[in-house]
């Protein structure tokens, strides 16, 4: 069975762009009558010029089509279009259709909050989605406003891109919007517990389920005050106001595949932003770069939107660098950069040194499936890091001139690189022609590395360049030299460097931490040696420079990647340093990262007791109740294996300072299931106690993670689409099933994965397809006979785009684990 839809070819994008011109939308929705379907009903104006075209629809069933006047038969309905011949001129189309709720966070998604038995609705139109809501011309560069009509239930509200009012009791009608892209289409629906305030001319909203009134309200001041400030920086930089009338609506939702989506004037986010205890602050980070993210795609992406995918760097290349920016500059969370370099750098150089690697711009999108797999950490991070390098080389006053002449030039249009690229060189940028090649259009980083023989830093090309020939880019960058011992200290000397060639002389003492690029000034892959790793031991510790720190575990992150460290000094020196460590991002991301490493050896046991005892060491001298000591203890929690300590913190014994609330109980339990120290009766009598929608998706994942057969079945039937799970659950069970140490009881299931390849499309679909192959990928499955036979799975002819992107970056991962466990067994 295959995806029972086509995917829009960018070829069938250009034709339908050429014949057509869209004036209006006019969309009735009955949200009232049914909790399976709803009733749609959308008439669309637009001219044409004389030719065929298609309609996008996805319905349960179609009633009636009516161009002009005259009725179409409903049966034209192939595959998700309906094929329409048209003279030149002005036309009318009436769709009428039954369409479905979804739970796979597309389309309208329909939530029953098991908290309380309310049930929310909100759309997410992006990338083949807008068409199981409302019949369209599914694709960004036919914009047009819309005007809503909705029918909800009495007790709802509803929230949409426009203003909007409750004409009478259950009957909501809406403001024609500013002319949007398909994607860009939203409303939220339900008995959502609602804030509202206003700044500077604009109506402000925050909403979230009733279930999380309180953490709403415990948090509606730090995100409006973020919201505001971020505001005011965006307009005093781009001198152009928000430009989606007087509203911005920002909706958390249950169940959301993205972090967030910049809808226009009703913004969604993923409702576990809304902190249900004590978190890392860099949660908290990450949620006011998110909110900032969305923010920046008001202008970058929503006031101009890229004419295709393959330019869709010119919304979330630009998004990313103005949401670390933003943040850094005006809000309380001035160290958005730091976070940024923990959270966000590996992603997007990971995913560049992929086969899967493709350039920031002009990403060959073919189709709109396609395009969806490039929404990764090359077009997010390394495309943020690309403009930052762009902003010091031209200057702020030329790189925001350019971006101003930009939306000012095609206000509420689409645009392509080359557009943006015009405005930066008329702006005074110069001829960018030669950083265009090297930065946005040549894939994959260099790899920056000394040379201690020769005394030389090396600069070497990615794959991507041509066998030979030396790398397109110039690196302007620092180098740490990092020297001294317990009793001297530590001693750090930052030297300036131009990479220009492929070796630049570079001497340094014998034996001491050279660390290239530590303020990660270029896009590259700096990566360190033995050598490095082994002078950092004594005196990592002693660097307090946080930017510093990241950069360094960084480039040991790169060169563990790239299978250049043993994975033992790597595990030695983090539990080294957790100790001393001040930053939770630091242990957030390092505890897991070590414990991977620990994982490729061949004892890991001492090397994890040696993290957990770090780790509780931090949590105990920490500041109790700081964002430090949960992040420490969350940590001793996921490494230990003492199931008589689990047992005590779970009964409420836990450091002083620590709060046993719901996230952290779960984390406990589920540590408890991976060591087969509780059971499904105990898990689900604690469910019950706790009926929340993240406790269910916990449950799910302590469940899928007990080392019983019965329990990798349950997880296994969720992936076969045997069971039918909202996405949060589907990824927890994939998440919970594969652990390390269980490699017998899931080994039947590490062959069964690659069989279901060819049919995955048929059981999950769009955002989701994904979700379930990187959680259900069997990553544990360390064998080269395994590799050979996912290798192999990537001949089979046929397979749908979004698996075959899957599975080539997850078993490239596996492949860099199983050279780093040979290389150094």
């Amino acid at each position: 069975m295959s995806n029972p839809y086509r995917s829009l070819q960018h070829t069938e994008a250009i034709a339908r762009a050429g014949l057509l011109d869209v004036t209006h939308y006019d969309v009735s929705l009955d949200l009232a009558s049914s909790e399976e379907t709803f009733a749609s009903r959308t008439t669309i104006t637009f001219t044409s010029g004389e030719g065929e075209t298609f309609l996008d629809l996805k319905p349960v069933a179609t009633h009636a089509i009516t161009l002009d006047g005259t009725s179409l038969p409903v049966d034209l309905l192939d595959r998700g279009r309906v094929p329409l011949r048209l003279s030149a001129g002005r036309h009318e189309l009436v769709v009428e259709a039954t369409m479905r709720f979804r739970n796979d966070g597309e389309g309208l998604h329909a939530h029953v909050d098991p908290a309380d038995g309310r049930r929310y609705v909100y759309g997410m139109s992006f990338m083949d989605a807008a068409p199981s809501v409302f019949a369209c011309f599914d694709q960004p560069d036919l914009k047009a406003p819309y005007t809503f009509h909705v029918t909800a239930p009495q007790e709802w509200t509803v929230i949409g891109n426009a203003p909007g009012e409750q004409v009478e009791p259950g009957v909501w009608e809406f403001q024609a919007s500013q002319p949007l892209s398909t994607y860009f289409v939203t409303l939220v629906a339900g008995p959502y517990h609602l804030i509202t305030d206003s700044h500077d001319g604009i109506k402000l909203g925050l909403s979230a389920r009733q279930s999380l009134a309180r953490e709403l309200d415990r948090d509606a001041e730090e995100l409006l005050t973020v919201t505001k400030q971020c505001f005011d920086e965006f307009h005093r930089l781009f001198g152009i106001r928000y430009p989606f009338g007087d509203k911005y609506h920002q909706a958390f939702v249950p169940e959301f595949n993205a972090g967030a989506m910049e809808n226009p004037g009703c913004v969604t986010f993923r409702d576990p932003l809304l902190f249900t205890g004590t978190v890392p602050r860099g949660l908290r980070v990450q949620r006011a770069t998110t909110v900032a993210h969305e923010m920046a795609h008001q202008w970058f992406g929503n006031i101009v939107t890229p004419r295709w995918w393959d330019d869709l760097w010119l919304n979330e290349s630009f998004a990313e660098y103005m949401g670390s920016r933003v943040t850094a500059a005006v809000t309380q969370f001035d160290d958005a950069w730091t976070h940024n370099a923990w959270a966000r750098r590996q992603w997007g150089l990971v995913a560049d040194q992929r086969p899967s690697t493709h350039p920031v711009a002009g990403n060959g999108a073919v189709d709109a499936t396609a395009a969806l797999q490039d929404f990764d950490g090359i077009s997010y991070a390394k495309g943020s890091a690309i403009l930052k390098q762009l902003n010091a080389t031209i200057g702020d006053d030329v790189f925001l001139a350019g971006a101003i002449d930009h939306f000012t030039t095609h206000r509420f249009g689409n645009a392509t690189m080359n557009d943006l690229i015009g405005s930066w060189e008329r702006a005074g940028a110069g001829d960018l022609t030669d950083f265009t090649a090297a930065w946005l259009r040549t894939a994959g980083p260099d790899t920056i590395s000394l040379d201690r023989a020769t005394g030389e830093l090396v600069r070497t090309a990615p794959d991507t360049v041509a066998a030979g020939e030396s790398s397109p880019r110039r690196h302007a960058l620092q180098v740490a030299v990092i020297t001294g011992d317990d009793t001297d200290g530590t001693d750090v000397q930052i030297t300036d460097v131009t990479l220009d060639a492929d070796r630049t002389p570079f001497v340094v003492p014998t034996g001491a931490a050279v660390v290239p690029d530590p303020y990660e000034a270029t896009w590259a892959a700096a990566v360190v040696d033995d050598t490095t790793v082994t002078a950092l031991l004594p005196v990592l510790a002693g660097v307090n420079d946080g930017r510093l720190r990241s950069g360094t575990w960084n480039a040991i992150r790169s060169a563990f990647h790239q299978s250049r460290l043993s994975p033992a000094p790597v595990v030695e020196l983090v539990a080294s340093v957790l100790p001393t460590e001040t930053d939770d991002d630091a242990v957030t991301t390092l505890l897991p990262f070590a414990a991977s490493a620990a994982a490729l050896t061949d004892a890991p046991g001492p090397l994890l007791a040696s993290l957990h005892t770090a780790a509780l060491n931090r949590a105990t001298t920490a500041d109790p109740g700081s964002t430090l000591q949960l992040s420490a203890f969350l940590g001793a929690v996921s490494t230990t294996d003492d199931v008589s300590l689990l047992g005590t913190w779970l009964a409420g014994d836990v450091p002083a300072g620590v709060v046993l609330d719901s996230d952290v109980a779960w984390a406990v339990r589920v540590r408890l299931a991976v060591l087969g120290a509780t059971d499904v009766a105990e898990l689900d009598e604690a469910l019950a106690a706790d009926p929340s929608a993240k406790a269910r998706v916990e449950y799910t994942r302590a469940r899928a993670s007990l080392p019983e057969a019965e329990a990798k079945a349950w997880a296994w039937q969720r992936f076969t689409g045997e069971v039918d799970v909202p996405n949060y659950e589907l990824e927890a069970a994939g998440l919970g099933m594969w652990r390390s140490g269980q490699e017998e009881l899931t080994a039947e299931y590490a062959d069964a994965f690659l069989d279901l390849l060819p049919s995955a499309a048929s059981v999950h679909a769009g955002w989701v397809l994904g979700t379930a192959l990187r959680s259900f990928y069997p990553h544990t499955a360390l064998t080269a006979e395994f590799l050979s036979a996912a290798e192999a799975a990537l001949d089979v002819e046929g397979l749908d785009l979004t698996v075959r992107r899957n599975l080539v970056d997850a078993t490239d991962t596996l492949r860099r684990r199983l050279t780093t466990r040979a290389r150094f067994a």
